[in-house]
């Protein structure tokens, strides 16, 4: 197996092929994450002041969620007028899928967010926008970010099915080792995967951190 790997990776044309999928992967399941969070906050938002719309944001966002990637995928052509393989399908397919996956995590942070803290920044005279991005929209991050960890490697693992329509990524590998029964591809294929899954959360991790300095101050005094 690992002279099957060594074989394969020597290859300059090879080399080339992994680079270019790895990053046609981070473009394909990371541009998603970032709109679909910008979707999300206003959904979420809508869903914890407006308890009686919460129902119906809730109800859409898992009916949203149920439907197979697949499907999606092979939809999306139809509704846009694309082409299958244009790479804007898997695009919009997986905002859809971060959209409904992160706007009960948008909503459960601000319902996190101390009620008391809130009431004091109305007394200060924050109207509800600029309160809602200086006030709650930071204290919720701690809360929203564990939903955004788990919505990107939700986006890692859903552009690899992506493949078996012939869009791009790392699922490419896996789709042309299968086709001519080569492991080694499909090692490299998921090898890549996992090792950017770690990387984006490790990194999501270190944004975290560095947008709720608070919490490093809390835990050292």
């Amino acid at each position: 197996m690992f002279d099957d790997l060594s074989r394969y990776l020597s290859s300059t044309s090879n080399q080339e092929l992994v680079l270019t999928q790895l990053l046609q992967h981070i473009y394909l399941s990371l541009l998603p994450l970032v709109i679909g969070l910008a979707l999300a906050i206003p959904l979420g938002w809508l869903a914890h002041r407006y308890r009686a719309a919460s129902g119906v944001v809730f109800g859409v966002s898992n009916a949203v969620y149920t439907v197979p990637s697949l499907a999606l995928f092979v939809v999306i052509p139809v509704v846009l007028g694309t082409q299958i393989l244009d790479s804007l399908n898997v695009v919009v397919a997986l905002t859809i899928y971060t959209t409904a996956l992160l706007v009960r995590p948008v909503c459960d942070a601000l319902d996190a967010v101390p009620f008391h803290v809130v009431a004091a920044a109305t007394a200060m005279g924050y109207r509800p926008v600029r309160r809602f991005v200086t006030v709650e929209l930071p204290l919720s991050v701690p809360v929203l970010s564990a939903g955004v960890r788990v919505a990107s490697v939700s986006n890692i693992s859903l552009v690899s099915v992506g493949a078996l329509i012939g869009t791009g990524g790392l699922g490419v590998l896996f789709t042309s080792g299968f086709q001519i029964s080569y492991t080694a591809p499909i090692i490299v294929g998921i090898v890549l995967t996992l090792v950017l899954a770690l990387v984006v959360d490790l990194i999501l991790v270190g944004l975290r951190r560095a947008l709720t300095p608070w919490l490093r101050a809390g835990g050292t005094t």
